[in-house]
């Protein structure tokens, strides 16, 4: 819900005209349909960049993991100038696991641009984002992004779109939206499909033409609604908001409306506004303007900065809850501290605690011991980033099985529910039901485009998911597209089948051998590669069966000075599989850990010795 603020007399005529040349406007999408890549084409086209200047791809991904990645992880403010109007781009993850990051966006801006593939239309995502931005009630542009693609099919996609706004009971207003097809690649916008372009001025004009400027008393009492944070080495906390009525001036007493109802006071120590990538100083913050503010310690998302005299705090934002959790705990493994600079419990609990400042939709908790902490996040995806982003500070940590967070309703136990979209080949349909009717999915639609790909939507509890994509990929050759979108609760569904193998465990320490993995091979799939030191207790691959067998991976071919007809044969190893982070978490039972240090994710045994397993 946008707070609600009174409408300025009309004798305001400079607070007018200062709304006027603003435009404050959200990009969402589903991950991976160009959003960041159209905030770039802008950002270069409304001259913010010398013409020797050098730039990067994708600048708002700032994080080095969000660039590898290709994704958004946090929402980013940018600004640029267009005809002599500020227009104030907020870039949103289109990842269902960063949802929160979506939400708190949304309650800054006063218009949103939705971002569609023109091949692949709508998908869980883009219907996520498209319902929060209409309940906000805020007015789209839709952008068809892509119309370059050889498999673009424009009309279809502006169809499924019309057919989505009527699903989500869009009003009359809010389906006379503008349609712009764009291919931000080459940064060109056009009006219809076969109109001719070079630039992105359709989509700044229709920007000005239908995002409303932004409302907003500056007589009134100050309300700034702080949406998200930001931390600076120098500055600390940096709360990044809107002013929706008053004037914050810099050097201004403010008081801080916190979430349980009290107030805290404080001086504003540093204002800035957003132009292009950078910060730039202000002195003045007026209805409208999208700020970053310092000197606030200890603000949350959510709080409103108001007046000391008469505070009037706005409505809070609600955060969807945390569906997932895993145990993370230092590291215990006999090679613990070769690797890392952070080890100990105190270093892991104070980087979380770091991350709980700018990461609202986690939670930590202790977990049954000093060392050991629950951290609670919207999805595996989210909790693997924060590993990953870990492992790359210095960390040595270790990491459980991933495990849903459930509710009891009405006496009942309830778990959570996601809404599944898999784009799969014709030929794998059969695999795809059959693996996810195990798992306790029930398809709830299947599409035919005709392109020799089927859209197939499943309803399926959050537990069915994990290690299901690697189990996709597999199944599919590689060709099956997985989207979910948490979709509410549903009461227990029974227990669900997991992997269906056990583990190969190293029996003792050692540096594995090219004749002991050649031995081995028959047995399952083998994770590490010849040469690699283990130790007793560590998962080295893959058992073809379920029981757990403990192998010595390290044994050496002896040598004797008997003449043997064998003796010359070379040895053929199939090559190891390898596992990443999300791979790893998703292959560990219950028993099991992934120890994660800086250079190496290795699998192993919570109890490392055999006899006492």
């Amino acid at each position: 819900m946008q707070p609600e603020v009174s409408s300025p007399p009309t004798d305001h005529s400079e607070a007018l005209k200062h709304n006027q040349t603003i435009r404050n406007i959200a990009i969402i999408a589903h991950v991976d349909h160009g959003k960041t890549t159209l905030v770039d084409a802008m950002l270069t086209q409304s001259g913010l960049f010398r013409a020797n200047e050098h730039t990067v791809e994708r600048m708002m991904d700032s994080n080095e993991l969000e660039r590898e990645r290709g994704i958004t992880i946090l929402a980013k403010t940018t600004g640029v100038h267009y005809h002599g109007v500020k227009i104030n781009i907020v870039d949103t993850p289109g990842h269902s696991d960063f949802g929160g990051e979506v939400e708190r966006a949304l309650m800054i801006v006063d218009g949103v641009m939705l971002l569609v593939d023109a091949s692949e239309g709508p998908l869980p995502q883009t219907r996520y984002v498209l319902m929060k931005a209409l309940e906000a009630k805020l007015p789209p542009i839709l952008v068809i992004n892509k119309i370059d693609r050889p498999d673009a099919r424009i009309p279809e996609v502006l169809n499924e779109i019309y057919d989505l706004f009527i699903d989500l009971d869009a009003t009359e207003d809010q389906l006379d939206f503008p349609v712009i097809y764009t291919n931000a690649k080459a940064g060109i916008a056009k009006l219809t499909p076969e109109a001719e372009s070079s630039d992105l001025r359709p989509l700044f004009d229709a920007i000005l033409k239908n995002i409303p400027a932004p409302k907003g008393n500056p007589e009134a009492v100050l309300q700034l609604l702080v949406a998200n944070l930001d931390y600076s080495e120098y500055l600390g906390r940096l709360a990044i908001g809107r002013v929706f009525s008053g004037v914050l001036k810099y050097g201004d007493e403010v008081s801080i409306a916190k979430l349980d109802g009290s107030y805290h006071n404080t001086r504003i120590t540093k204002l800035y506004s957003f132009e292009g990538l950078k910060r730039v100083d202000e002195t003045l913050g007026q209805p409208g303007d999208i700020l970053a503010i310092a000197g606030v310690e200890g603000i949350t998302i959510g709080e409103t900065i108001t007046s000391v005299e008469n505070p009037k705090p706005l409505p809070h934002i609600q955060i969807d809850e945390p569906t997932i959790s895993m145990v993370f705990t230092i590291n215990t493994s006999p090679f613990s501290g070769r690797e890392g600079n952070y080890v100990t419990s105190r270093n892991l609990r104070d980087r979380l605690d770091k991350e709980l400042l700018t990461n609202v939709s986690i939670r930590v908790e202790e977990a049954g011991g000093p060392d050991a902490y629950k951290v609670m996040g919207r999805g595996e995806l989210q909790l693997a980033i924060l590993i990953e982003m870990m492992r790359r500070e210095g960390f040595e940590l270790m990491v459980g099985k991933p495990e849903i967070l459930t509710k009891t309703l009405n006496g009942k136990l309830h778990e959570p529910l996601e809404l599944l979209v898999i784009d799969c080949p014709e030929a794998f349909i059969g695999v795809v039901i059959e693996k996810l009717g195990s798992r306790k999915g029930k398809m709830a639609k299947m599409v035919n485009h005709g392109s020799g790909r089927v859209r197939l939507e499943f309803h399926i509890p959050s537990r069915g998911l994990i290690g299901l994509r690697s189990e996709m990929l597999t199944d599919t050759k590689g060709t099956a597209i997985m989207n979910s979108l948490f979709h509410g609760y549903i009461e227990w569904q029974g227990e669900i089948a997991t992997r269906p193998t056990g583990s190969l465990v190293a029996d003792r320490s050692g540096k594995t051998t090219g004749y002991a993995i050649w031995n081995l091979q028959e047995r399952g799939e083998i994770f590490v590669a010849p040469g690699l030191e283990v130790y007793e207790g560590m998962v080295v691959g893959e058992n073809a069966r379920d029981a757990d067998l403990n192998v010595n991976i390290v044994k050496e071919k002896k040598l004797t000075n008997m003449r043997a007809s064998t003796a010359d044969e070379a040895i053929r190893l199939v090559p190891p599989r390898i596992l990443n982070l999300e791979q790893a978490i998703e292959f560990i039972r219950d028993d099991e850990f992934v120890e994660v240090t800086p250079q190496s994710i290795r699998l192993r045994k919570k109890i490392l010795k055999a006899n006492q397993r």
